[in-house]
């Protein structure tokens, strides 16, 4: 092989592996940014509403559980989530597509249900310590406005006991069956999380899920697929990030 030919050769194997470096970085953000939910700041607190349209929801933060727990495709039952923040409340809406609803009979909501999470329910688990991953809060509420906030140990043998914990949550749900869509909101206080004073670049551990369907027909719906049969996997959490509003 001549000199010129060498040369060549080196050339394309250099430039060959400074397009698989790039590509190599490319896949990391893009997987680093899957694990980020950026909240954005509200200048103050508003009536919690499942309005997607509104002013309040058009500037929220988003983002997406579209994969069932072992990390497959959910197809028609990808869930948009929002987000934003204030000095003293953390608000979360979701956007849930579905084909059949999946209800407890004689709902209550001026109390908190017990077992909720047999029924269809979106949740938010949310941890404020990132050195004892295995506790954290866990907020869920249904199509019908029921809800339940529990305080989860899972060094604990029964975590579920953390129910009798009152975070002072509130909930806000509404069914469009035209669109077979339904909505639900949440606003957390701040104070049930342990933070005096929340500030744009803080961040919390967190994930989010929501159970569709009947027994027979069950669809587990996740932003961080746990990769296990259960939801309470701490070591599957993304991080949520609190922002400014992004300068038009």
């Amino acid at each position: 092989m001549s000199d010129g030919s060498c040369r060549r050769d080196r050339k394309r194997r250099y430039f060959a592996l400074i397009c698989a470096f790039v590509l190599f970085v490319l896949s990391v953000s893009f997987a680093a940014d899957n694990d980020v939910f950026d909240s954005r700041h509200a200048s103050e607190d508003v009536a919690l509403s499942t309005d997607a349209s509104s002013v309040f929801w058009k500037n929220a933060g988003v983002t997406y559980a579209e994969k069932g727990k072992n990390g497959e495709s959910v197809g028609r039952y990808r869930t948009e989530i929002r987000s934003r923040w204030t000095k003293d409340n953390l608000y979360f809406l979701f956007i849930c597509p579905y084909e059949t609803l999946y209800l407890r009979p004689q709902p209550k909501t001026a109390e908190e249900t017990y077992d909720l999470w047999d029924w269809d329910v979106a949740e938010v688990f949310l941890g404020t310590d990132f050195n004892n991953i295995r506790k954290y809060k866990e907020f869920e509420l249904s199509p019908q406005g029921e809800w339940i906030d529990l305080d989860i140990d899972l060094t604990k043998p029964q975590h579920e006991d953390g129910w009798t914990w009152n975070s002072g949550f509130v909930v806000a749900a509404r069914v469009d069956r035209e669109s077979q869509v339904w909505y639900g909101a949440m606003r957390i206080p701040f104070a049930a999380l342990g933070i005096d004073s929340p500030k744009s670049g803080e961040e919390f551990r967190i994930n989010l899920f929501r159970s569709q369907g009947p027994p027979s027909q069950r669809v587990e719906i996740t932003w961080r697929p746990t990769m296990r049969e259960t939801f309470h996997v701490p070591e599957r959490f993304g991080v949520l990030r609190l922002t400014g509003i992004p300068k038009q």
